[in-house]
């Protein structure tokens, strides 16, 4: 990975923070400000974490100039592909090995082997929808 595309992954990182904090505050917001149901809220919640992402992703991250439905569209789809490779390797790891069953006792934290399946597939997620928005979604 050269300078640029070091960059442009930190980039990405960071905008998937911002999307974190987007999806939380709405959630929050519709939820303990508004009255909204908790179901709603989170869909609500998700939904504008997602406009968020395709936003910072096409102009901040990508710097794309291509057709909005078309990359809209593209980029849809890479979510959901990568979310469901990513759910599958959680299901698998918790599935189809001891992790879990095990634990870890950090200090006052415990760290179940769901956890780490977790953190892995978040990992897995992170790269695969990098490399899939770089290559397909909004590519050059």
């Amino acid at each position: 990975m050269n300078r640029t595309q070091l960059y442009q992954f930190l980039r990405f990182l960071l905008v998937g923070v911002m999307n974190s904090l987007v999806t939380l505050g709405v959630i929050v917001l519709c939820k303990s400000v508004l009255g909204i149901n908790p179901y709603l809220s989170n869909l609500l919640g998700y939904i504008a974490g997602v406009v968020n992402s395709f936003i910072w992703n096409k102009t901040w991250v990508f710097h794309s100039n291509g057709k909005i439905t078309a990359e809209a569209s593209r980029f849809l789809l890479g979510w959901g592909i990568c979310y469901s490779l990513q759910l599958l390797i959680v299901w698998a790891l918790n599935t189809h090995t001891p992790l879990a069953a095990m634990l870890w006792h950090i200090g006052p934290y415990t760290l179940s082997g769901y956890g780490v399946a977790t953190l892995l597939g978040m990992c897995f997620y992170t790269l695969a929808n990098f490399l899939y928005n770089r290559l397909i979604a909004f590519r050059p």
